[in-house]
């Protein structure tokens, strides 16, 4: 098995990115073995955000020294689970990044277990040209619709591939279209959300819970790629 690559990046700081991709990755995995991998340095753990910080399981820290021909299977066997959708997280206790080499040789071992893999990608590291992004098969960019995305769009756009795409997120406090985001950084728009206001106490009581359009945007885009 060769697993189908995704990334997930936003535009800014609070653009939406983990939870489109673990939005994404939960699409994936009713069709097919999806593993959400958890590349953010400063996100302090995906595992937060979808309420699974208690739960026990392997995070990138107790892989620090997996190298070499990494048997995907097995880390897919002691990771948490969301759903039916397995998350390799950061852990918020324990600070620090794990080294590339790892991280490359961890996903290759993913890559041979599973059909889809689902990356949510630091920002700062696509910029410095020093993330994952030539791995995937297509990257989505998570772009609100205001002038500080179209900037943050723009200094990664030289990194993100041929096969990137927007999920454009409203609403546009200056008014900006889709269309003029798409315009200004040379992507097309394969996606849109809305601001869930339901969101932030979801986080607060249980972590995410993904419905509305978060849930039918991911639903398409899951099934553009499978």
């Amino acid at each position: 098995m060769v697993a189908v690559v995704l990334g997930v990046v936003g535009a800014r700081g609070g653009a939406g990115a983990s939870t489109l991709a673990a939005a994404l990755a939960g699409q994936l995995a009713r069709r097919t073995a999806t593993v959400l991998v958890d590349l953010d340095r400063g996100s302090g753990g995906i595992d937060v955000l979808l309420g699974l910080e208690g739960v026990d399981g392997v995070r990138w820290p107790d892989l620090r020294d997996a190298r070499g021909d990494v048997p995907g299977a097995d880390v897919v066997a002691v990771l948490p689970r969301w759903g039916s959708c397995a998350v390799l997280s950061a852990d918020r206790s324990r600070s620090g990044a794990p080294e590339p080499a790892v991280v490359a040789d961890v996903l290759h071992g993913l890559c041979a277990a599973v059909g889809a893999v689902v990356l949510d990608l630091d920002r700062s590291a696509v910029v410095a040209g020093e993330s994952l992004v030539a791995v995937c098969d297509s990257v989505l960019v998570v772009a609100p619709r205001d002038l500080r995305s179209v900037a943050g769009v723009l200094a990664m756009r030289p990194f993100l591939g041929p096969d990137a795409g927007l999920v454009v997120r409203g609403p546009a406090p200056g008014g900006l279209g889709a269309s003029e985001v798409a315009a200004a950084v040379g992507l097309p728009v394969v996606g849109s959300l809305r601001r869930d206001r339901r969101l932030p106490s979801a986080l607060e009581h249980g972590g995410l819970e993904v419905r509305g359009r978060t849930a039918r945007t991911a639903g398409r885009l899951a099934r553009g790629v499978l």
